[in-house]
């Protein structure tokens, strides 16, 4: 009888391992990361094998002991300081030219330099990987079934069709939004779709339109002048004329960090799925010393402040005046820096390293966020129907929080203008109006009322992928047709020949008829 059970259980065990299947990822860093990470977590949990090519300068992406998770670390010549250097680049670039209707112009210019600095570091990172035969030939005898790629990072796409399996994306937006207009063919209407860094909503002004509609243009050109140089880089990679587009076109799915809790409404295409908010969970209980000092709010409350991971401290005067106007509110502040200690930081207030953000936020004495505007903190807010501060200054945060903004969850300050009266009212807005954590539960409700979690939703299509051998029957055609048969140029063109030669032969039988008629009349005159 024993040896029975222990046979079955071999069996289950052997059935279990054959069901699993072997995904490779190609990763971004920063918060890109944590959010791949949640979906390798969960497809580990499903008994898959799972792989991340890492290089050996990587900055957030480091190795574990999970003998499901293996990293290949191939070598680049950079350190991790390059990563750092690039990011600080874009940060800062970000914060002196911050995008407004008088500045846009100026700011694509100063983008453009960081980026082409960006792309250099990708460049390095994708011949580290394709020119390393030893590595390329371990990859192909791996087997992987499909490949999960951050679109940020470009060249994971190349590796998946070297390597002759399927490939999907996972992002919040690409660079100007322009990847998925032009390789992943979303309809990106004008009217009333805002573009990606506009700051807009689908409610605009005639004056909104026309700024809504130079900025895509303008991305546009960003498009055409950086992310197309990478088109003969491809070309060479594959041994074959194609191009970036061509390429990123082949996607199977295309996985969105957002959902329409978040979203205005817009068109989209079959295979591009909505995840957002795939990181959010229930809220643990607090550390003992944290939960005391909650506890410790009474009936006020606590407000939690986070700048994210990559602002680790402010300026002294700005420090001091958040901590001033901290100070006046009756709740308490779980405050997350590692800056020096402002003079003038309240009793009411305690700075921390590091903070358990999601459960803090799910704490029922949780009253309002004061957030940087990240999609993984908004998230968070948005899963507990917490109402928000934000103060956004880079990226796609100045976005997201003109989102929570229109939606009625969240008052906007600007980092560089603000006052500590500025500061205080907008808390005291949040906490004391009913309004905004009435529309923060309501985002709450349309964000848990699904038929499918996100991340579940996630790992579903990525198993899809894998036992279809990819997703072509969501694939639109429109990958098949040029820019000038996809807009209907050729067709527009062959009307309006007809209609030209139908106009032509109608004159001249209107005058030939007429001629005729002159010549008939002055005849039957003469007689």
């Amino acid at each position: 009888m024993l040896n029975n059970i222990l046979i079955l259980s071999l069996q289950i065990s052997l059935l279990r391992t054959t069901l699993g299947g072997n995904v490779l990822i190609w990763p971004m860093e920063g918060s890109h990361w944590l959010n791949i990470k949640i979906i390798i977590d969960e497809l580990i949990e499903k008994e898959h094998n799972v792989t991340v090519l890492v290089a050996s300068g990587a900055l957030f992406i480091t190795p574990t002991s999970n003998s499901s998770l293996t990293f290949e670390i191939y070598k680049v010549s950079f350190g991790k300081e390059r990563i750092e250097g690039v990011i600080r680049n874009f940060v800062l670039t970000w914060l002196e030219n911050r995008p407004s209707p008088s500045t846009i112009w100026r700011f694509y210019q100063e983008m453009a330099i960081v980026i082409k600095d960006f792309h250099m570091v990708s460049r390095e990172i994708c011949d580290a990987v394709l020119e390393n035969q030893k590595l390329m030939e371990k990859l192909k005898k791996s087997k992987f079934e499909v490949l999960l790629s951050d679109p940020i990072f470009p060249c994971g796409d190349i590796v998946a069709l070297k390597l002759g399996i399927p490939f999907m994306y996972s992002l919040r937006f690409s660079p100007a939004s322009t990847v998925e207009k032009h390789c992943g063919k979303v309809p990106y209407p004008p009217s009333y779709v805002p573009a990606i860094l506009s700051e807009l909503t689908d409610q605009m002004t005639f004056s909104d339109r026309i700024r809504n509609f130079i900025s895509y243009h303008l991305q546009d050109y960003m498009f055409e002048t950086l992310w197309k140089s990478w088109d003969s880089y491809y070309s060479e990679a594959l041994g074959r004329s194609t191009t970036l587009c061509e390429t990123m076109g082949k996607a199977e799915i295309w996985l969105i960090r957002t959902y329409w809790d978040f979203e205005f409404p817009r068109p989209y295409l079959p295979n591009f799925e909505f995840v957002g908010g795939l990181h959010c969970k229930p809220a643990n209980p607090l550390p003992k010393e944290m939960e005391d000092f909650v506890q410790s709010s009474g009936e006020d409350g606590v407000v939690v402040f986070s700048l994210g991971s990559m602002v680790k401290n402010l300026t002294e005067e700005k420090a001091n005046l958040i901590a001033s106007a901290l100070a006046q509110i009756p709740q308490k502040v779980l405050w997350r820096y590692k800056g020096k200690k402002p003079a003038t930081l309240g009793t009411n207030t305690r700075l921390y390293d590091w903070i358990p953000q999601n459960d803090i936020l799910g704490h029922p004495k949780t009253k309002a966020f004061i957030t940087h505007g990240g999609t993984n903190g908004i998230y968070e807010a948005i899963y507990h129907g917490v109402p928000m501060v934000g103060i956004p200054m880079f990226a796609d945060q100045p976005d997201n929080i003109a989102h929570m903004k229109a939606k009625g969850a969240a008052v906007e300050l600007n980092m560089n203008t603000m006052t500590r009266e500025d500061l205080f009212n907008a808390l005291r807005a949040v906490i004391n109006e009913p309004s905004y954590k009435e529309n923060a539960m309501r985002l709450s409700r349309i964000h848990h009322d699904q038929p499918m979690k996100p991340l579940d939703r996630a790992v579903f299509w990525i198993e899809f992928v894998m036992r279809n051998k990819g997703a072509k029957h969501l694939r639109v055609a429109a990958h098949d047709l040029n820019w000038v048969q996809y807009h209907s140029l050729d067709v527009i063109g062959f009307l309006l020949a007809c209609v030209a030669t139908a106009v032509f032969l109608v004159t001249k039988c209107c005058l030939f008829s007429y001629k005729k008629f002159c010549k008939t009349g002055k005849k039957k005159k003469r007689e």
